[in-house]
């Protein structure tokens, strides 16, 4: 028996969450299938304890912020990232003002995003960059200070002890955000169970998946729980499966697939299991990556609020793996080595040697050394009061690229057929922060006709007060929104 469908979304993650619903507000006749391969929604990339929990707002992230060759700080990325989680905010508060999604603490809590370092070299970097940012009206309300009154006030944990001798500085956004995409995920899924012509199919592993006619496509899945095999056939098709969109782009046949590969890379997270110590720190605190690591892999002090209940994380430490996904087999990389991205592999291959290195350094570090990187942070730490916990799996982007045959690349990407008829989201940070911005991007792609039309227009504007308008251009209409957002979400 073949179950017809509208929408199929692959993945029970935050990106397939997130375009369901908004498909639903924009017609609520379409007709929508979620497949998820575990148990529960959200148990991989988007589970609270699998990713960060930053709010990427650019405001802590200095990877977001290079410096140029002619020694100017470059903000672009910075303010883009920005104005997208804006996006994020006035979503998230449009759901909760309708009533879709619980109070706003259920998912995001208020928790001030800091930039810390130390050193003259870092702090004149630090200083250059603040001056950069907060000339922009998207990052008026950052604050800078090498004062260590100031800084002792802003992170206490951080300046217990530290040698005083030694220059620091920091930049402070007060209305930073700590967001349990897991929480988020599970409450989107569960309200669009409520609406008519939704289904959720949990242990389910897409076996096939094939274009059958213009716009129109057949997946076959596999039911773990029964071990029979249940076949749809859809107009659009979304992969936001994570570390597993890649395979199953391959999977589509889609030419605009050629090229594409992925390089996974895992997690590790420090965490502290003193509850006093916990108390302490109210703050995300960022710093710098280590020479040759990946941009995920800056470290940084985390306050947490997962499941309703505070924690304190540090890291992350990045590991070189072959996996996917957390759940994922250990032949994922060699089976994602095709005819058609062999030669950006390859080419991503020779020119990271030094990443793959730092990688599996970073695999055999004692608990002892990973406790003196947590000091650098926080000098007072105590080994026995942390302990590793694996975070979640991702896979960085390789594309082809013209002069070393392929690139790796670090971000969010969304790779698309010319027919419209199927998406993938591919890629990383910022991710989750931004799946509102990459969910419309998906929109204009594929449902552009639609969204075209007075009532699709009317009722993104609901959605998203600022859509169709810019954020990076237009202070006024930045301090409405924001004004908004901070308040319904509880952020200000």
């Amino acid at each position: 028996m073949t179950t017809q469908t509208d929408i199929l979304l692959i993945g029970g993650g935050i990106m397939s969450a997130t375009l369901g619903t908004m498909l639903k507000q924009l017609d609520p006749s379409l007709s929508i299938t979620m497949l998820e391969q575990q148990a529960v929604v959200a148990s991989e990339s988007s589970d609270g304890w699998n990713n960060a929990g930053t709010g990427h707002a650019g405001y802590c992230e200095l990877n977001y912020t290079p410096m140029a060759a002619n020694g100017e700080v470059s903000i672009q990325r910075a303010l883009s990232i920005n104005a997208a989680f804006e996006e994020s905010l006035q979503f998230w508060a449009s759901l909760v003002e309708q009533g879709a999604l619980q109070p706003p603490a259920s998912f995001i809590n208020p928790t001030p995003h800091a930039s810390f370092v130390w050193g003259e070299q870092d702090v004149a970097f630090l200083k250059k960059r603040h001056q950069a940012l907060s000339a922009h009206h998207l990052f008026a309300d950052m604050e800078y200070s090498e004062d260590q009154a100031t800084l002792q006030q802003w992170m206490p944990l951080v300046m217990q002890g530290r040698n005083s001798k030694l220059p620091l500085a920091a930049t402070r956004v007060a209305y930073g955000s700590d967001v349990d995409f897991g929480a988020l995920t599970r409450q989107l899924v569960s309200h669009l169970q409520q609406q008519v012509g939704f289904s959720l199919h949990t242990q389910h592993q897409v076996t096939a998946l094939k274009q059958v006619g213009k716009q129109h496509w057949q997946v076959k899945a596999k039911d773990s729980s029964s071990g029979k095999t249940r076949t749809l056939e859809a107009g659009f098709v979304f992969l936001g499966a994570g570390g597993a969109a890649l395979p199953l782009l391959q999977k589509s046949g889609i030419k605009e697939a050629k090229g594409y590969g992925g390089f996974p890379v895992s997690g590790q997270w420090l965490v502290c299991h003193n509850p006093e110590v916990i108390r302490q720190h109210s703050a995300k605190v960022y710093g710098k990556a280590p020479l040759g690591a990946p941009p995920m892999s800056v470290p940084h002090l985390d306050t947490r609020i997962i499941a309703g209940k505070p924690a304190l994380l540090f890291g992350p430490f990045a590991g070189f793996t072959t996996r996917f996904l957390k759940q994922g087999s250990l032949l994922d990389l060699i089976k994602s080595v095709k005819p058609g991205n062999l030669a950006s592999m390859l080419g991503a291959g020779r020119h990271n040697i030094d990443l793959t290195r730092y990688l599996i350094g970073e695999v055999f570090q004692t608990h002892a050394q990973r406790v003196q990187a947590l000091q650098h942070f926080y000098p007072q730490a105590q080994a026995g009061e942390w302990s590793l916990l694996n975070a979640g799996q991702r896979v960085q982007i390789i594309k082809s690229c013209p002069q070393s045959g392929g690139k790796l690349e670090f971000g969010t990407e969304i790779v698309s057929a010319a027919d419209g008829s199927l998406a993938a989201l591919l890629g990383a940070s910022p991710g989750a922060s931004t799946s509102v911005n990459a969910m419309i991007e998906v929109l204009k792609r594929c449902f552009a006709t639609q969204l075209q039309s007075p009532e699709w227009q009317a009722r993104m504007k609901t959605m998203i007060g600022s859509y169709g308008s810019s954020l990076i251009d237009d202070a006024d209409l930045l301090r409405r929104i924001r004004q908004h957002t901070l308040s319904t979400l509880k952020l200000g």
